[in-house]
């Protein structure tokens, strides 16, 4: 990964958040849970592993297993997100989280997440982070990422313009949808450099975010 020595100057009127891979490593918590389904479905899991990040899980199976009825993908993602509900072991912030969401208060932005209320409630309180108070959860789109309805519905609930907005991403799906919802983009995290987010960054300890007299956000990538 690139990371340039002199930062990247972003403005914005707010601020949209994923989850997992941006503000919570959940690495280790997804990769046990879609590897026992890659098992159980005869799927090869590195290649699961490629597809997974980012989606619902239903969106996901619907690529992993496309003959199969939608009515089942929901079942087995409805079993799935309790499981992963329960499971937090290893869950941790990204390095830079906490003092970036601090940063963020005063500051319009919002969380948009793959994951539903449940799932980012118990995986932001294992990293010991706070969920902001604006949040678009699985349960608000009918729609997974990479389609844009959630940066979409998070840019009105937080009555900003989606051109005036910044996602903070970490996953091909994420960042196609940021992009899809006419948003820039900044990368967190070595997966991100892969598709060619406006910036990428190592983690949150490179962005720096200031408010500004007109109600702006400027941030500092980098």
């Amino acid at each position: 990964m690139t990371v340039t020595t002199v930062p990247t100057v972003l403005t914005a009127r707010a601020l949209l958040l994923d989850m997992d891979g941006t503000l919570v490593n959940s690495d280790a918590v997804v990769e046990r849970i879609w590897r026992r389904w890659s098992e159980r479905h005869g799927l090869d899991a590195d290649e699961v592993m490629k597809v997974v990040h980012g989606r619902q899980g239903h969106a996901s199976m619907a690529l992993l297993l496309p003959d199969r009825p939608v009515e089942q993908n929901l079942a087995d993602n409805a079993r799935m997100l309790a499981e992963e509900t329960a499971d937090v072991d290893g869950v941790v912030a990204i390095p830079g989280a906490p003092e970036f969401l601090a940063s963020l208060r005063g500051l319009p932005h919002a969380l948009v997440t793959s994951a539903d209320l449940a799932l980012a409630t118990a995986r932001m309180g294992a990293a010991g982070l706070a969920l902001p108070e604006v949040r678009v959860t699985a349960e608000c789109v009918g729609a997974s990422k990479p389609d844009p309805e959630g940066f979409l519905k998070g840019a009105a609930e937080l009555g900003v313009e989606p051109a005036e907005c910044v996602v903070f991403e970490d996953s091909a799906a994420g960042i196609e949808a940021g992009r899809a919802a006419g948003m820039r983009v900044v990368g967190i995290g070595a997966r991100a450099d892969l598709y060619e987010p406006d910036v990428v960054v190592r983690d949150l300890t490179r962005v720096r975010v200031e408010g500004v007299a007109d109600g702006g956000i400027r941030l500092y990538v980098g």
